[in-house]
């Protein structure tokens, strides 16, 4: 990929900039800022040399969101910045126009427009029409096939941004791991952890799975599941990962009666279950004791532990496996990279952000660049720097 080391010049020339604010708001305002600040340093980058910054992102999956208090809150991280409440058409374009060298204006949510999510080429061109040149700075949403991240960058010379650049050197490195090796995946949906699971397993000593998308293994290996959230995985193809010896499973869980699901003292209702002891009328919603001290004793043998994913139903609360996984990672000796919304809200939370060596800002995106050492964002700015 070419960096923004490559461009020649700056000064008053129009750059836009996919970048990653995507984050929480309620009540109009933000509640976490940790991706504006990872973006920082490229805006800031751009700015410093006199360029004119166009910021294009998304915030929520609805398409009708606005990023209104998103740019405000980026405007108390960085000084410059401004909202535009339009992303094309001539008002936009004049607003590009008018904008000041060393200015940064941050465009509406992209995601209202139709043409975003279907990698429209028509609407990739109104994108174009706003800059110059085009940087790329949001791994968190480049295993997309949107507009903004795959056509785009082929209509404008395109560019690599310091987030990104990070993002890829980190992960890369990842993927030859120095052993011994951890990889911990949590979360749900295993058809999206497949190939990361079966990538993994070929390049770590040991790999942990938990959370939700433990349960379609405990099922596929005969064990009794209750009502807990399961997949649509096939059971054969989870039985062929099951027999790899590096694969961890949790060996106790924490369970609650199903009829107790929608409690809001659900927790109260809780009991503490081996594996192989979960009644048919009761919910998996974290792992017990026993699994979270046999992953802390191994997390302080390893020199890489690499996580993905809560390890419990972290939005109901049950964070007991979540919390003892981070705090085991951050006493750690081991160089740690982890990444996933849940994953990151956990560091947060416990304030152990700065103990590990590098904090992904993508949760898909980082499973998709381990599986594959790549992503369309990616291959579509490499294709351009060979070409």
């Amino acid at each position: 990929m070419r960096t923004l080391t490559d461009i020649e010049v700056f000064e008053n020339v129009p750059i836009i900039v996919r970048a990653p604010l995507n984050e929480p708001v309620e009540n109009g305002v933000v509640t976490d800022t940790y991706r504006l600040k990872r973006v920082v340093p490229t805006l800031r980058y751009l700015a410093d040399r006199g360029a004119r910054v166009v910021v294009l992102s998304h915030v929520g999956e609805k398409g009708t969101e606005t990023l209104a208090p998103i740019a405000d809150a980026l405007g108390k991280l960085t000084p410059g910045v401004s909202f535009f409440p339009e992303t094309v058409g001539e008002r936009a374009r004049a607003a590009v126009r008018e904008l000041p060298p060393g200015r940064i204006l941050v465009m509406e949510n992209l995601r209202r427009y139709a043409g975003e999510t279907a990698n429209d080429p028509a609407f990739a061109k109104e994108l174009a029409a706003l800059g110059d040149i085009f940087i790329q700075d949001s791994f968190d949403t480049c295993h997309r096939m949107h507009a903004s991240i795959v056509a785009l960058p082929t209509l404008v010379p395109s560019y690599a941004g310091l987030l990104l650049e990070q993002e890829v050197s980190t992960l890369s490195a990842a993927r030859t791991p120095a052993h011994p090796a951890l990889a911990v995946i949590g979360g749900a949906k295993f058809h999206s952890k497949e190939a990361v699971l079966a990538a993994l397993l070929g390049r770590y000593d040991q790999v942990f799975v938990g959370g939700a998308l433990a349960n379609d293994f405990l099922k596929a290996a005969g064990r009794e599941v209750g009502k807990s959230l399961v997949s649509d995985a096939d059971p054969v193809t989870v039985r062929h990962l099951i027999d790899d010896p590096k694969l961890m499973l949790p060996t106790d869980t924490l369970v609650i009666p199903a009829t107790e699901a929608d409690a809001l003292d659900a927790r109260a209702h809780a009991r503490v279950a081996p594996a192989t002891d979960v009644r048919p009328d009761e919910i998996i919603l974290d792992q017990g004791p026993a699994t979270n001290a046999a992953l802390a004793a191994l997390a302080h043998k390893m020199k890489t532990i690499l996580w993905n994913g809560p390890l419990g139903n972290y939005e109901r609360g049950f964070v007991d496996g979540t919390d003892a996984f981070a705090q085991a990672v951050a006493e750690s000796t081991a160089h740690s990279v982890v990444g996933g919304g849940d994953t990151v809200a956990s560091t947060e939370k416990l304030g152990l952000m700065a103990r590990f060596s590098f904090v992904s800002t993508g949760g898909g995106a980082m499973l998709g660049f381990l599986a594959k050492g790549t992503l369309p964002g990616i291959e579509v700015l490499e294709a351009q720097a060979s070409a």
